[in-house]
């Protein structure tokens, strides 16, 4: 008898190593999701072949495919992931009964998952392809969910479901932010074509090729300042994972922009008032900063009511962070374009955006340099009072202090 259970544990580990192997070269050729899924299937059906050690000793004990070992290798898995038979779910790790509920044991795993897409796959159970198939709406309204079905020995399948609703997003996202690039460089391209095709009608008179030369020049640099936003924000997308060593004098930087913005509107230089204390300097790309500063104090005066203030302050916040803050006098942002307004292209008042000279992605920037900088950014406003910009940046640590 120790000899028949010696045998039926090298029997399993030998099995088990075979399996790890299949899955690790399966892993390699089609990615992780099959990979993972052939894994949890063949370590599965490992066990469910092997008889369990106290099972061997009696013929009258027959091998019992939801027992402890079958339970302990779907439950390493994160994700929900159900053992059928007949039908029946057998075996369900905690991910699936958090999402299905905990009463899908023994239920008819058609009635347990509830989806019409999955119950025509689960119906078919000769289909041993493996392909996925997307649920839409299980567990919410919004949620998406890719659902693989694998055959084991004996009758029994595996059915593992993968959460894809932040991929689905994300993809979502990329689609409109392509849509809305086009779009933007489209409209003012359509311009510049239409003048040039009129520009041939009325060669012969100065006054009016001024004017269209004038207006083609305006919507060239304005295709010119879009496609700088776009790389601009391409770059620093690409960098967001490297935090930034350099240390910047952010009271100099915010100067600076000052001078910069006053050049480019003198009539609302002197509407630009700045307090800032002597803070410690902060740990940033000077590059980066300095185009926050033109963005937050840009839009400020944009947007602000002529000849009102636009209040840029800083301050020290606690010992390791320094507080920035633009303070606008303007007719205020509604609360429920708050959360949107570092979304790429969008605009609370799109005519009067683009007459500004707006391109729509200057707080999305705003928002990625702040991320790469590792800081917090708040936009408040109020309405018929004004909005207020704050962003927390770190301080850069001191020449002598020791890095743990």
């Amino acid at each position: 008898m120790p000899v028949m259970l010696g045998l039926s544990r090298s029997r399993t580990i030998v099995a088990l190593f075979a399996v790890l192997a299949t899955a690790l070269a399966v892993w390699l050729a089609a990615g992780i999701e099959a990979g993972g899924i052939a894994l949890v299937g063949a370590a599965v059906a490992a066990l469910i072949a092997a008889p369990p050690a106290e099972h061997a000793m009696s013929d009258a004990l027959p091998p019992t495919p939801a027992d402890n070992s079958v339970a302990d290798a779907i439950e390493a898995i994160f994700e929900p992931v159900l053992l059928v038979a007949d039908n029946r779910v057998i075996a369900a790790n905690q991910a699936a009964r958090t999402l299905l509920g905990e009463h899908i044991l023994s239920e008819d795993v058609r009635v347990a998952i509830r989806h019409p897409a999955a119950a025509e796959r689960l119906l078919n159970a000769e289909d041993a392809s493996g392909a996925p198939i997307q649920l839409v709406g299980l567990g919410a309204r919004d949620q998406h969910w890719e659902m693989r079905v694998r055959n084991l020995p004996g009758g029994h399948r595996i059915v593992h479901l993968g959460d894809r609703t932040g991929s689905h997003a994300a993809d979502r996202i990329r689609v409109d932010f392509v849509a809305n690039a086009s779009h933007e460089l489209r409209t003012p391209l359509a311009s510049i074509l239409g003048f040039i095709e009129t520009l041939e009608d009325a060669a012969d008179d100065p006054e009016t090729r001024t004017r269209f030369l004038r207006v083609m020049d305006n919507e060239a640099r304005r295709m010119q300042r879009l496609i700088d936003d776009l790389m601009s924000l391409s770059r620093i997308e690409a960098e967001k994972y490297r935090a930034p060593d350099d240390s910047v004098d952010l009271p100099q930087l915010i100067d600076e922009v000052q001078a910069e913005l006053s050049a480019l509107s003198p009539d609302r230089a002197a509407d630009i008032v700045i307090d800032a204390d002597p803070v410690v300097p902060v740990r940033g790309d000077r590059v980066q900063l300095s185009q926050l500063l033109h963005n937050i104090v840009g839009n400020a005066m944009k947007y602000g009511r002529a000849g009102s203030p636009v209040a840029v302050s800083l301050r020290s916040a606690g010992e390791s962070m320094v507080r920035l803050s633009v303070v606008d006098e303007s007719e205020g942002i509604a609360p429920e374009h708050l959360p949107r307004l570092t979304e790429r292209f969008y605009r609370v008042d799109s005519s009067r955006s683009r007459a500004a000279g707006g391109t729509g992605l200057g707080l999305a920037i705003v928002k990625h340099i702040v991320e790469r900088h590792r800081g917090r950014l708040d936009i408040a406003s109020t309405v018929g009072t004004g909005t207020t910009v704050t962003i927390l940046l770190p301080t850069a640590p001191h020449p002598g202090a020791v890095s743990s």
